[in-house]
């Protein structure tokens, strides 16, 4: 089930309008009016178009709902299945090629980017689509696949696949994705909104400059056994002494004495 926060209660459906248009201002600086995001914003086309879709698939007028979304879907080429459940304030950026299936869940403050898919693993008609936490930011071409959940505060790295559940606060990235970074508790943003997605460790850069040190290192090594040994470095080893001492006398090396 959503996580929601306490003081996130029930609105009613244009005061909900209200905040999807609103909460652009807060994750997208090239937003000026509320006219230019009603006329140009694609993603929050989608969003209340879906709002109200949604509705209609509660209500059980199921094939109107696929038309309506069907229809977004022409219009802002973004697909939201109107039996999702979305929570407050979702922000589609740029909108293009985002698919959310019919069984997903979002929390509130969710911030999704291009070519995000919240797809299904399975054709059964269960919970096939995941559930995504509050203040969760997808990067742009990510895939979450399958049942699974993502925490609260969770950011997922462009073109990451994301196939198992995810804790609170913590960054994924990689295909399959895995977590490289944990923030407990602590978020960034007073707002509870942490867009800095491009802040994340590289953890294929860092393996490979250990392994670039650890070749140095190697090589180093190398070098100081290589070296020619001159006879500075020579020692005379105990058999040597035992030659030296008997050289005057074979007869007596000859004998063992």
């Amino acid at each position: 089930m959503l996580d929601h926060n306490v003081q996130d209660a029930p609105l009613g459906f244009f005061a909900q309008w209200r905040e999807d248009v609103h909460c652009v201002f807060g994750r997208d600086p090239a937003a000026h009016s509320v006219l230019e995001i009603l006329l140009t914003y694609s993603g929050v086309h989608a969003v209340l178009f879906h709002r109200i879709s949604h509705r209609l698939w509660k209500a059980d007028w199921k094939l109107t709902a696929r038309v309506l979304s069907a229809f977004a879907k022409w219009m802002t080429s973004v697909e939201i299945h109107p039996g999702a459940t979305i929570g407050r304030r979702l922000f589609i950026d740029h909108a293009l090629g985002v698919v959310i299936g019919e069984t997903a869940e979002i929390g509130n403050d969710v911030t999704l980017y291009h070519g995000v898919t919240l797809g299904g693993t399975t054709w059964n008609k269960e919970k096939r689509h995941p559930t995504l936490g509050n203040n969760v930011l997808v990067g742009s071409g990510a895939k979450i696949l399958g049942a699974i959940t993502l925490g609260n505060n969770v950011r997922v790295g462009a073109n990451s696949v994301v196939v198992k559940d995810v804790p609170h606060c913590c960054t994924v990235v990689g295909i399959p994705g895995r977590i490289i970074q944990s923030k407990g508790a602590k978020i960034q943003n007073r707002h509870g909104i942490d867009l800095d997605h491009h802040l994340i460790p590289d953890p294929v850069g860092k393996a490979i400059s250990c392994l670039l040190e650890r070749i140095d290192e190697l090589e180093a090594k190398q070098a100081q056994l290589s070296k020619p040994i001159t006879e500075e470095h020579c020692q005379t080893c105990e058999a040597e002494s035992m030659c030296t001492s008997h050289q005057d006398s074979p007869v007596k090396i000859a004998a063992g004495l």
